[in-house]
């Protein structure tokens, strides 16, 4: 009896194994993953075999009531928490002493859902690969928002033209950047160009801005109150989509797939990562907030997650910000 259970149990392993090469050859096509030699690609396997346990232990937590999300393999699967976070280029803005410049909320009840993708206000998502640039398409997403709202058009704009222009203002490409600094750059550029004229190529590159190309342009920024997500809430129900900050080191943030995300390990304290607020609302009894990725369509619900709201979920309301736009356009430098 007891070699019976010995052999069941060597022909459940070769089971299991020959799945697993099935699944990760699949997920090696999906996402076009070929690998400099067989060590490597021997250790990216243990790495995305690791992930796909904690995946499966998670969702079956799930499945009994003790998450509000489920994860899922991506592109991100075959790395550690410790790698994707060099790819997470927000640098932390020095807010002391800075003016918010935002109107205090309105006393008048706000609607109980928003979703500006449903407006014509969202570009679509992009993945912004081994590459720190999430500020600057963060910013570009804002910007194309207040951009729709004044012209009628929405037109993606250029997060290369970001990374490539606005190193003078302490910006630094794939190594990170500021929110702040690249609406200063627009503004003192008197425009950006749009994303098919300067198109985005995972790396810094040499400043090749164009009037020819220019397609949006910004004339201030408004900094919402910290820790405020009433304050942030009102500004995403009557200006458009924020730019927001948030703590995105946790694995079960990189593994995301679908539902609320509310995890009590994500600190708000380690803001690292920018993104993109485009809406709220409820489902079952439980507020979120939509949030717009760069990371591709094949991280989260086809590149967004639902982020638990009035939790301060992250540090989502730790530092927000929104570009303005004056009309007309502002002249173009002699």
């Amino acid at each position: 009896m007891l070699v019976i259970r010995v052999l069941l149990c060597v022909s459940l392993v070769c089971s299991e194994i020959s799945l697993s090469d099935d699944q990760w050859m699949a997920w090696k096509s999906q996402h076009n993953k070929a690998y400099r030699n067989s060590r490597e690609e021997r250790h990216r396997r243990g790495v995305w075999e690791q992930n796909l346990l904690d995946i499966m232990k998670h969702n079956e937590e799930t499945a009994v009531g003790l998450h509000s999300y489920t994860l899922g393999l991506n592109q991100l699967s075959d790395m550690t928490a410790d790698e994707v976070n060099q790819w997470n280029g927000l640098l932390e803005e020095d807010v002391l002493g800075v003016n918010m410049t935002f109107p205090p909320p309105s006393q008048h009840p706000l609607p109980p859902r928003v979703d500006w993708t449903e407006h014509g206000m969202v570009s679509p998502v992009q993945n912004q690969g081994p590459c720190g640039s999430c500020w600057a398409f963060s910013a570009v997403g804002a910007l194309e928002g207040q951009m729709k709202r004044r012209t009628g058009s929405l037109v993606p704009l250029s997060p290369q033209n970001l990374m490539d222009c606005s190193v003078s203002l302490g910006n630094r490409g794939c190594r990170g950047g500021y929110l702040s600094r690249a609406f200063l750059y627009v503004i003192q550029n008197h425009g950006i160009d749009s994303n098919t004229f300067y198109p985005y190529e995972h790396k810094q590159g040499t400043c090749r801005y164009s009037v020819t190309g220019r397609a949006g342009y910004c004339s201030g920024f408004r900094i919402l109150p910290r820790h405020n997500e009433a304050a942030l809430q009102y500004a995403v129900a009557n200006i458009g989509p924020v730019s927001v900050g948030i703590n995105a080191k946790l694995a079960s943030f990189h593994k995301y797939r679908s539902g609320i995300y509310s995890d009590p390990k994500c600190s708000s304290l380690l803001i690292n990562h920018a993104v993109l607020v485009v809406g709220y609302g409820s489902e079952n009894g439980q507020d979120y907030w939509l949030v717009k990725n760069s990371w591709g369509t094949a991280w989260g619900e086809n590149g967004f997650i639902r982020m638990a709201r009035n939790k301060n979920m992250c540090g989502i309301s730790s530092f927000s910000i929104y570009p303005t736009i004056s009309s007309p356009a502002p002249e173009l430098p002699v």
